[in-house]
């Protein structure tokens, strides 16, 4: 019997049809874990919070702190294993470890799917949200296709040599790396956010559906979520805790359209007052301002008067309870109002804890983390706020990044063909002189 597989194994291998579906699967399998690597490596800040919500979720307190680490180890790794499997490289172990990788994958997709602990995994990031059901069967045709890989993989050559294939593991590594820590010092290199550079915010841009929101009352202790129509009476001793905006299965453009970026003081909307059309507003965004460098506090003033001299407002948005907002005014006696906003919205906005964002006539010019804002340049030599993005070009700092390695791959490939071809000349000349 095993003997009679066998021949039907290397039968099969050998058959053209077969080398064609695994080429076809590399391509697919391979493409779909790059990307999946590549978008998450590009905003490793998203991948912290989308762990956060895996952890608080499904209660694994064990991980907790861990949420950076694996911010930036989970896509190398998808990034890495996707290009080797692209490339036919380590042709038996790559499948292998992808599958070990969906073992964990797919149960635990199962899992969301069937009770909606997280609303959506974030296995593409903010540039493809699919459901917890269209990630299962993603993960289940993944899963079939790497099995199929796994045995049948080796009947098709890799593109690189064996020497060579770790090289092309290493490269692929340091780039994911490069990518991610761009994307957790500044800001992602490619903003597939709604509020993207260039774009308006403000509640005043788009009406306010209540629709749209849940309310989050509590009595005796317990909290319960309420529509806009059965919103309870306040007098029968329900208090009222928080709004919640519920917008399920849209994109993040989508939800931004609804909702757009709301500012409030003391729970009045002040959006409009705030980002003012006609004023140039500099926001620092605080999601967990307990966490926040307090020696921040005096730069911020400095900012604050420096803006003021330039006609600009600086304000500061965060998510804090009041309590926490209470002990920082105490602390830091800021010279700029504080105001509270979303927290999934100031997150969405900028990354960053805390991060700078220049609003003009409503709409955004630039962003970035606050440790890497150029406040001497502000503060000394009063640098316009527009040029404090000067060093900042995405786009070119992705390509600076991407063709290094593009160029030492191809070098590499060259390299690879080479080999074969003076061995080939080598073996071709020495019959010749034998023959002689």
């Amino acid at each position: 019997m095993s003997q009679s597989l066998k021949e039907l194994h290397k039968k099969w291998s050998g058959n053209a049809f077969n080398k064609v579906v695994v080429i076809v699967l590399r391509i697919i399998v391979g493409a779909t874990f790059v990307f999946s690597g590549f978008v998450k490596a590009i905003d490793p800040m998203g991948s912290v919070y989308k762990f956060q919500e895996y952890i608080g979720a499904l209660d694994f307190t064990t991980l907790a702190g861990s949420e950076v680490f694996l911010a930036f180890a989970v896509p190398i790794v998808e990034l890495v294993l996707g290009v080797l499997l692209l490339t036919g490289c380590l042709r038996r172990t790559t499948p292998l470890l992808l599958l070990l990788l969906m073992a964990v994958m797919l149960p635990l997709t199962y899992f969301l799917a069937i009770t909606s602990a997280v609303p959506d995994c974030g296995c593409f990031g903010d540039a493809i949200v699919l459901t917890n059901w269209q990630t299962f069967w993603k993960n289940v045709a993944l899963t079939l296709a790497l099995i199929y890989l796994l045995v049948f993989n080796k009947s098709v050559p890799s593109v690189y040599g064996a020497i060579i294939q770790w090289i092309v593991m290493i490269l692929t590594g340091i780039l994911g790396f490069a990518i991610a820590f761009e994307g957790y010092t500044t800001q992602p290199l490619i903003d597939f956010r709604p509020f993207k550079v260039g774009t308006k915010i403000g509640s005043q841009l788009q009406p306010v559906n209540e629709n749209d929101f849940v309310f989050v009352y509590k009595k005796d202790g317990v909290e319960k979520e309420f529509s806009i129509d059965s919103v309870p009476n306040e007098e029968e001793g329900w208090e009222f805790v928080d709004r919640k905006k519920t917008t399920p299965d849209l994109t993040p453009a989508q939800k931004a359209a609804i909702n757009p970026f709301t500012i409030y003081d003391s729970g009045t909307d002040v959006t409009e007052e705030v980002l003012d059309t006609t004023l140039t507003q500099l926001l620092i965004l605080m999601p967990n301002l307990p966490r926040v460098n307090k020696s921040y506090a005096f730069v911020l003033n400095d900012i604050a008067d420096a803006c003021a001299k330039q006609g600009a407002q600086m304000s500061c948005i965060t998510s804090a309870l009041s309590n926490e907002v209470e002990e920082w005014t105490k602390l830091t006696e800021p010279s700029y109002p504080i105001y509270t906003g979303d927290d999934s919205d100031i997150k969405m906005l900028a990354r960053g804890n805390p991060a700078a964002v220049l609003v003009k006539n409503g709409r955004i010019v630039w962003k970035r983390t606050f440790s890497t804002l150029p406040a001497k340049q502000l503060i000394s030599n009063a640098v316009p706020l527009e040029h404090l993005s000067d060093d900042l070009a995405p786009s070119l700092r992705l390509w600076e990044i991407l063709w290094p390695y593009l160029l030492i791959m191809t070098i590499l490939l060259f390299v690879n063909r080479l080999y074969p071809v003076v061995d080939y000349i080598v073996n071709k000349f020495k019959k010749t002189r034998n023959k002689d």
